[in-house]
């Protein structure tokens, strides 16, 4: 099912005799993930600004974000969470994405830097998404004359554990009774128990093991039975009507590719307007690879588009 180029990438991961990440303790995955997620991303487009804020949150605690803004007049503002099975990542590992994210929709990313598990475990994380998208919503209008941006719109977006941040940030936008032009989700995790088909098919050899996922969700949420809660699996929630405009992008080769499947269905259920890519032959992490794989590159350019179209 692989393409050539995802086949060829697991080999030489294999090669490279790197210890899976499931047996590294959560500071040295970070720290292997700060070296390697940015190898395959493709070169760094052009951008006229790019500013470092800090987000205040609820506990009293202030999130580093990073905000790129496009060269030319930006359209809206597009809250961004990184993926990384919530131990993982920050926006340098996914620095490239938002830069080509901003450049091809022609709007505003902002990049926050959420705090991870273990040692901060759920709902830290979901807290501080909320918190960020509350502070976004309170400061718009002083930020719109200095980034030079002509409309008043937002979007949330994530990957991975990003996308259930994004996916649960648009339910939370609902009940705050705030309009989001657009919720972008690469590869969301949705469901509370890793029980679909897609899990057990590709549990091993598609880059993200069932190892990885169980390594990653007992530093998160290691109560097993605080996952139904929708937060964390926004498929359960009881009220999907309403929500934004959703775009989805899936790796056809995921564990997770049900659980996106699912979460559309539900969506177009309540009545909400969704667009759903799979993307063949590739594998969970696809979208940072874009120096290589031609799919990711083909993935920038469809949730770009989505945005354009969100903020227009």
């Amino acid at each position: 099912m692989l393409t050539q180029q995802i086949a060829t990438l697991i080999e030489r991961i294999a090669q490279a005799g790197q210890p899976p990440m499931h047996t590294l303790t959560a500071q040295a995955a970070r720290a292997f993930y700060e070296k390697a997620g940015t190898i395959l991303a493709g070169p760094t487009p052009a951008l006229l600004e790019t500013r470092h804020l800090e987000i205040p949150n609820r506990d009293g605690h202030r999130m580093h974000a990073t905000l790129w803004v496009p060269s030319v007049a930006a359209r809206g503002v597009l809250l961004y969470f990184h993926g990384g099975g919530f131990t993982i990542g920050s926006p340098a590992t996914h620095a490239g994405l938002c830069q080509q994210l901003a450049v091809q929709a022609n709007c505003a990313v902002l990049s926050v830097d959420y705090r991870l598990a273990p040692e901060h475990p759920f709902p830290a994380a979901v807290h501080d998404a909320f918190d960020a998208l509350d502070w976004l919503q309170a400061h718009h209008h002083t930020l719109a004359p200095r980034l030079g941006l002509i409309s008043h719109l937002h979007a949330v977006g994530g990957d991975s554990a990003g996308g259930t941040l994004a996916a649960a940030s648009a339910i939370h936008a609902r009940e705050q009774g705030w309009p989001l032009a657009l919720q972008l989700l690469f590869y969301p995790g949705t469901g509370a128990h890793q029980d679909t088909t897609s899990h057990e098919r590709f549990a091993n050899g598609y880059v993200l093991t069932r190892a990885d996922i169980d390594y990653f969700f007992s530093h998160y949420i290691p109560d097993r039975s605080m996952r139904t809660d929708w937060r964390f699996a926004p498929l359960l929630a009881d009220d999907h009507s309403a929500l934004a405009r959703t775009w989805i992008g899936l790796a056809e080769c995921d564990p997770l590719v049900d659980e996106g499947i699912a979460y559309g269905d539900a969506l177009r259920l309540a009545g909400v307007a969704v667009d759903l890519e799979i993307y063949k032959g590739v594998v969970h992490g696809f979208i940072n690879w874009d120096r290589a794989i031609p799919e990711a590159k083909a993935a920038h350019r469809d949730a770009s588009a989505a945005l354009q179209r969100a903020f227009a």
